[in-house]
């Protein structure tokens, strides 16, 4: 549920170079990116669920991804917001 500007959810539209690698390889020119509550169990439920799974994540100040592949063969990216107790400022 959105609750206005002070809401902790937002869309966000970027843009990427042409000849970028992140969407992975093949003609993919978009990504979706959710935000998720716990990377961690959403990737064993996902994973006891046969989906592909890329083994890289990223630890950031603002957050953890990591990235899995639809049944059509679209890179996913998952987004875990820090903790409010990690010291860095939620997006």
């Amino acid at each position: 549920m959105f609750d206005g500007p002070q809401s902790t959810g937002m869309t966000v539209f970027a843009h990427f170079p042409l000849d970028t690698g992140y969407f992975g390889e093949g003609p993919q020119t978009t990504m979706v990116n959710f935000r998720v509550d716990d990377l961690d169990e959403l990737l064993g439920q996902l994973a006891r669920a046969g989906v592909r799974i890329d083994p890289k994540r990223e630890d950031r100040a603002y957050g953890r991804f990591a990235w899995i592949w639809d049944p059509e063969g679209n890179r996913v990216e998952l987004w875990q917001a820090p903790s409010a107790g990690s010291g860095a400022v939620p997006a």
